[in-house]
């Protein structure tokens, strides 16, 4: 097969071997990268290539020339000198920045705030989302009440409103929850309304010829037929989602990854930051792929022609996942996860759904394997 067949496909193996290699490619684009803006800098004491940030407009000219100067000297006079990366690191510093990440600047503690308060964005995003969104789709009064006002929400400057999200919740995490929920209500809400208008008549002819009530159809054709098109429509919003707890965090520095980036740079510890930006990717590379693994689940007539083992089992554990979750977010907000016996209680139930979700795996693999 030609490599440049318009639209063609890659072997598995091409595809491994296609994506090392792009890798390889980036990692030596940005190590020429660093190497050409790097800057070479005198081993001296006393040496400073910046001005100090501190000297304003009225300072003296004549001791702003006098520090030049003196700083030309140093230089002209220098023997030895080293490498200094201070617009972008090389992946060798950034990677050695790592140990020091975790142990000092607590990354894992921080990643997973982070992670948590995402998650509890998203789940009272689709709370709100579907509900009102369903309410709009389905029933032509509230579409010609509240239609226009949703579609124009997608045009509000999010980061412009953090003002008002401080005044109205505070400076804690309840405020950051809001924001980050709110920034997905108004891409997700006008999507789950785009939806509705996407399913099929063919299905609903269907329904209304077998005599289906309203709520009937409801059930059967709108939810599963919406469900399966949202739930990839949340996928690809957690990519954006991110953002905004960047910002969100940056707040009031308190913890997470969004604070620890904004130190970080601040310090001037670029090759952290950038360290930070990949824990960053890596996180919703794993979440891409953990949405994916929930939807084979969750919808599995889209991946399977038929019913074999160990599907039921693998769905009910995931769904039993989800509702863990979904206490744990209302628990939260509520009373708080901090008595003991409420933290054991979610932990119990999620551990018992992994169990589950896995014990069904484990029946999908075997039945693949006589098959």
């Amino acid at each position: 097969m030609s490599l440049f067949k318009l639209r063609g496909e890659l072997t598995r193996k091409q595809d491994l071997l296609y994506s090392f290699l792009g890798f390889i490619v980036l990692l030596l684009f940005w190590w020429i990268l660093a190497e050409i803006f790097s800057e070479k800098t005198p081993i001296l004491e006393g040496y400073n290539q910046s001005l100090p940030t501190s000297i304003g407009e009225e300072a003296d000219l004549e001791a702003l020339d006098s520090i030049a100067r003196a700083d030309s000297i140093l230089f002209a006079n220098a023997t030895e000198f080293e490498k200094v990366y201070k617009i972008l690191p090389t992946p060798l510093a950034v990677f050695k920045s790592f140990p020091s990440l975790i142990s000092a600047d607590q990354l894992i503690p921080n990643a997973l705030r982070s992670i948590w308060i995402n998650l509890q964005g998203y789940v009272w995003a689709v709370l709100v989302s579907l509900p009102i969104g369903f309410l709009i789709g389905l029933f032509p009064i509230f579409r010609g009440l509240f239609s226009k006002q949703i579609d124009a929400m997608r045009f509000l400057p999010l980061t412009a409103l953090t003002g008002l999200f401080i005044l109205w919740f505070g400076l804690d995490d309840g405020m950051k929850v809001a924001f980050l929920a709110f920034g997905i209500i108004v891409y997700l809400l006008p999507v789950v309304v785009q939806r509705i208008w996407e399913v099929k008549d063919v299905y609903l002819k269907t329904v209304h010829t077998l005599g289906a009530s309203d709520w009937h159809t409801i059930k059967t054709v709108y939810i599963p037929s919406v469900m399966t098109a949202i739930f990839d429509d949340i996928r690809v919003l957690t990519a954006i989602s991110w953002t905004y707890i960047i910002i969100a965090e940056l707040l009031k520095r308190e913890g997470g990854i969004g604070s620890l980036i904004y130190i970080k740079a601040r310090q001037g510890y670029i090759e952290k930051v950038f360290a930070i930006l990949i824990v960053i990717i890596f996180i919703g590379v794993i979440q891409d792929r953990i949405f994916v693994f929930l939807g084979k689940r969750l919808f599995p007539y889209k991946h399977f022609k038929s019913v074999i083992p160990g599907i039921k089992e693998a769905k009910f554990g995931v769904y039993t996942i989800l509702l863990g979750l979904l206490i744990a977010v209302l628990l939260n907000s509520i009373i708080g996860l901090k008595s003991a016996p409420i933290v054991i209680f979610v932990v119990v139930i999620l551990l018992s759904a992994i169990l589950f979700t896995l014990y069904g795996e484990y029946l999908i693999k075997k039945s693949k394997a006589v098959s």
